[in-house]
């Protein structure tokens, strides 16, 4: 069992950084896959990053390409994501995700993952 706990969301304008973080109980956090998951109001939840368990592989999605930064400490048990020139469109409650997988992968399938944190919301006004 793996309990995950987010924080750093928050209200900023547009332009401005946020980094989230995610702690993940347990002795074994570097056997899973982490990922960063959004869902805005009214809209799907999508894979904003996802990272595989030695941070040795990664993945954006297009539209954060550039802004956005994924990494993890296995020591810490932390994944964090780190969000700059934010924008109004990534306003959304923010999830993290673990999924078990001692491999070179990362997951980018809601449904792929085990272990969800309980959100956080971010708000960006223009």
């Amino acid at each position: 069992q793996v309990q995950l706990v987010e924080s750093g969301g928050g209200l900023v304008q547009a332009g401005d950084s946020l980094r989230l973080s995610c702690t993940a109980s347990g002795r074994t956090f570097s056997r899973y896959a982490m990922g960063w998951f959004r869902q805005a109001p009214g809209k799907e939840r999508e894979a904003v990053s996802a990272i595989n368990w030695s941070g040795g592989s990664t993945y954006y999605v297009d539209s954060v390409k550039g802004r956005f930064t994924i990494s993890r400490d296995n020591a810490k048990n932390t994944v964090a994501l780190q969000m700059n020139s934010l924008k109004p469109e990534d306003t959304a409650v923010y999830y993290c995700a673990a999924r078990y997988g001692y491999g070179g992968t990362y997951y980018t399938q809601s449904a792929s993952y085990e272990y969800w944190g309980q959100g956080t919301q971010v708000t960006v006004s223009s």
